[in-house]
């Protein structure tokens, strides 16, 4: 599903984000990668993502190798991926029905699809009651939880998320843990780029330890060492 070979990235400062590291992430797997700030988190997901290139190596996803896409292909790659992240990135000026159905139209979904698909997810993640509601509106994990709906409503093979707690409190935090463990379980692969060391200990899920910009771990069943 996800393969990296030999992977780095240099900066054109000489910062050295990720040394020629591997991986491979298969389908329906749920992953954390973890790692102190610079250790190269941020980097792999924005990789994944065709946000940035590597400076050395080949990357895979889905099987299509990435590394040297065109541009116009960019956006069919991500038609693959949903992604969430820390700060929810939603529309301010968009109910919470509109940011979802907004997803769709970028893929040229049909009107009645939109119709039929949008409020199924947003009952999925518990906001069924808020579809006219704006983000200025909803309390920090309610925006997470239709960033979340956003991401998935396309149903994309592959969800990334980076650092998708980090700006809620501890029990909005494991319920949106939670949605993203039942995403799992419905076949998406899951990786989650975070800090939350109670969660990964908890999960006891596959982790990934990123540590000036190499694999330090990968452990199946793992968590946070004192050492991260």
């Amino acid at each position: 599903m996800i393969s990296l070979k030999n992977v780095s990235k240099i900066y054109e400062n000489g910062t050295v984000a990720l040394n020629d590291i591997s991986l491979e992430i298969e389908k329906g797997e749920f992953v954390f990668i973890v790692g102190s700030s610079g250790s190269g988190k941020s980097t792999l997901i924005k990789m994944l993502l065709k946000e940035t290139d590597p400076s050395k190596g080949s990357i895979k996803i889905d099987s299509t190798d990435v590394t040297n896409l065109r541009r116009k292909e960019i956006p069919y790659l991500r038609r693959k991926i949903g992604v969430v992240f820390q700060d929810f990135r939603l529309l301010p000026s968009k109910t919470v029905y509109e940011n979802v159905a907004f997803a769709m139209q970028v893929v040229e979904a049909s009107p009645k699809s939109i119709r039929r698909s949008v409020p199924t997810i947003l009952s999925m993640v518990g906001l069924n009651k808020k579809i006219k509601a704006y983000p200025n509106q909803l309390s920090g994990g309610e925006q997470q939880r239709v960033a979340l709906a956003r991401a998935m409503v396309n149903r994309p093979p592959i969800l990334l998320a980076d650092e998708p707690t980090g700006n809620l409190d501890p029990e909005t935090a494991w319920e949106i843990m939670g949605l993203l463990k039942d995403i799992n379980l419905r076949g998406t692969t899951v990786v989650i780029a975070t800090h939350a060391k109670d969660i990964v200990n908890e999960m006891k899920q596959r982790v990934i330890t990123l540590q000036k910009g190499t694999i330090l771990r990968d452990i199946k069943e793992g968590g946070y060492s004192d050492e991260d």
